[in-house]
């Protein structure tokens, strides 16, 4: 992993994301990390995009907090459901 400040990170975004499989690399601010670059496999813009969206991790917390207080149906049971 590579850390570069903000303020001496005067190369192309081009240039960065061509050394990107050498590792990532965190962007600081005053030492504080406030950006990365990371290859990114197997995954297509929606899987990127909603795995950087806090309303639909939000949402997916939610839904999992659910099913551990209420329990969840089955997939077996879904079909059954949807069958009838």
């Amino acid at each position: 992993m590579k850390v570069i400040e903000r303020a001496d990170a005067t190369a192309s975004l081009a240039e960065y994301a061509a050394d990107v499989d050498n590792g990532p690399l965190v962007v600081t601010n005053h030492g504080q990390p406030v950006a990365a670059l990371v290859p990114i496999g197997n995954a297509d813009l929606e899987t990127v995009a909603l795995s950087t969206n806090r309303e639909f991790l939000d949402l997916i917390d939610r839904s999992r907090a659910r099913v551990r207080a209420e329990g969840a149906i089955s997939s077996q049971e879904m079909r059954r459901r949807f069958e009838q």
